[in-house]
């Protein structure tokens, strides 16, 4: 099975782009949301962790945000909670699906994370930051604040690019990507 992992900026359409591949999926974003809305585990080790701060079951985005801006410290705290759930729940998702040919990881801290191996093939989403910054403004549940703070968590953009094997223009047009995706998964597959 080929693992193929997706780099990009916050924004670039990692998510979108990953579901064109037409393989199975591990999206990061949903298993967290998952976590929140399902394991109450995880809510009182945070309720532990963060006692001062009104955090409530199911676990939402927004107090966990808030956390965020207070003090970005505070955000290895949470990920030292939800991140081996995550693992897991990546664990079985590999499992489940270890006859397929591939499977694609939309998983937004990869390389920080260290999750993936040196087997696994990289795509990096090259973005327009304007493009970028104004698909973020029009998202309901964006926080510049937050935003910059989760940046600061990553490694540059340039580093992710050096370490792919492939890279794929993401002009947010559905033709455009259909085409390059195609012609990418040929490359991979043959």
């Amino acid at each position: 099975m080929i693992k193929i992992g997706i780099l990009g900026d916050i924004g670039s359409g990692k998510s979108y782009i990953a579901k064109k591949f037409g393989y199975p999926v591990f999206n990061a974003d949903k298993e967290v949301n998952k976590i929140y809305k399902n394991n109450k585990k995880c809510f009182k080790k945070l309720k532990k962790e963060f006692p001062n701060y009104k955090i409530s079951f199911p676990i939402k985005k927004k107090e966990l945000s808030k956390l965020i801006r207070k003090n970005i410290k505070n955000i290895k705290k949470i990920n030292r909670i939800v991140h081996p759930v995550v693992r897991l729940s990546l664990k079985k998702f590999i499992k489940k699906n270890n006859k397929k040919k591939a499977v694609v990881l939309d998983i937004p801290l990869l390389l920080e994370g260290k999750i993936n191996s040196k087997k696994d093939l990289l795509i990096f989403i090259k973005t327009e930051r304007k493009e970028v910054e104004k698909r973020l403004k029009s998202r309901s549940n964006f926080n510049f604040i937050t935003f910059k703070k989760l940046k600061k968590l990553q490694l540059p953009l340039e580093y992710k690019k050096k370490k792919s094997n492939f890279i794929i223009k993401n002009d947010f047009k559905p033709s455009t990507i259909k085409k390059s995706v195609r012609i990418l998964k040929s490359k991979i597959l043959k």
